[in-house]
């Protein structure tokens, strides 16, 4: 089975999932609720998407290593580090975010997704910058 381009395929779905966050978040500050409900369930979907993605791949490769040295070796590591312990957050924040919303728990949904996004979207875009620099960087 070739898996080549599952780093590409999960680099584009943390793109979309970072994107359908930002279009969440603008729609909930317009007040389009149900357009913002549908939008944060894409957005959960994508994520999940990637994260089978992402299993599947490593399950099946092992761990990639970054080649390059010296400082941005440095930069590299601190983004991997910081991405890594906030991942393995959101999953349970954003699952816990969504159900208070689904339960109709409004107030306690809001406080939690105020500390859900940020950190959503950064686990989001970080994911492209690893997948950037370990895949890309000349």
């Amino acid at each position: 089975m070739d898996l080549h381009h599952l780093p590409t395929l999960n680099a584009l779905l943390n793109t979309t999932s970072a994107i359908l966050l930002g279009r969440g978040y603008f729609l909930i500050r317009r007040r389009r609720i149900e357009a913002h409900k549908q939008t944060m369930l894409a957005a959960l979907c994508v994520s999940a998407a990637f994260l089978v993605s992402y299993l599947v791949y490593h399950y099946n490769v092992g761990s990639v290593r970054f080649q390059h040295t010296g400082a941005i070796r440095t930069v590299y590591l601190s983004i991997l580090l910081t991405h890594t312990v906030l991942a393995a957050a959101v999953a349970p924040l954003a699952l816990v975010t969504v159900w208070r919303a689904w339960k109709g728990r409004f107030d306690k949904h809001r406080r939690l997704a105020r500390i859900t996004l940020p950190i959503w979207l950064y686990v989001s875009v970080t994911g492209v910058v690893v997948y950037l620099m370990l895949y890309h960087l000349g």
